[in-house]
């Protein structure tokens, strides 16, 4: 039995299913099971099992930010002025409700809150940071990285090896 099935009790086809879904989630239950070589019953019994127990929490579809106009990515360091846990919640619910921001990540480094804002253009991005961002519960301060170019983005299935 290998380490990753040991961690987390999901065997070998699972670990296969939920690759297959990541990158095709919207495949026939029919042609994942071909693929991943167990008949229907078992497969579908297992992609039930692994929705219910929530390791999937759902599907969606990804759209191309450049085709819709919404090619602008900055990464936006946030340091606040209170982080006990009442501020915390505060913040985290207050930037949740921002549309263009598209994660939002907690850090432990010089800074609170790591957050990826995707907009049209900068004059869209300055507009989110200086009338949103700013105006967040405890927000103490911010540091905007542009990216130039994303190599790689994607779902954390995008990452499962085999």
């Amino acid at each position: 039995m290998g380490e990753r099935t040991e961690i987390t009790g999901l065997d070998e086809f699972d670990w296969r299913i939920m690759e297959i879904l990541a990158g095709q989630g919207r495949i026939s239950i029919a042609d994942l099971a071909r693929r991943v070589g167990l008949s229907k019953s078992p497969v579908q019994a297992r992609v039930k099992r692994l929705e219910q127990s929530g390791v999937i929490r759902g599907y969606r579809a990804m759209f191309d930010s450049v085709r819709l106009g919404l090619d602008h990515v900055a990464f936006v360091e946030v340091r606040l002025s209170d982080t006990r846990e009442a501020a915390l919640r505060a913040f985290n619910a207050a930037v949740a409700k921002i549309a263009e921001v598209e994660e939002a990540h907690m850090m432990a480094a010089g800074f609170d809150y790591l957050l990826k804002v995707r907009t049209r253009d900068m004059r869209a991005y300055r507009r989110v940071l200086g009338e949103e961002i700013s105006g967040l519960p405890h927000v103490a301060g911010t540091s905007t990285y542009v990216a130039m170019q994303a190599v790689k983005e994607g779902v954390v299935g995008d990452v499962i090896e085999v």
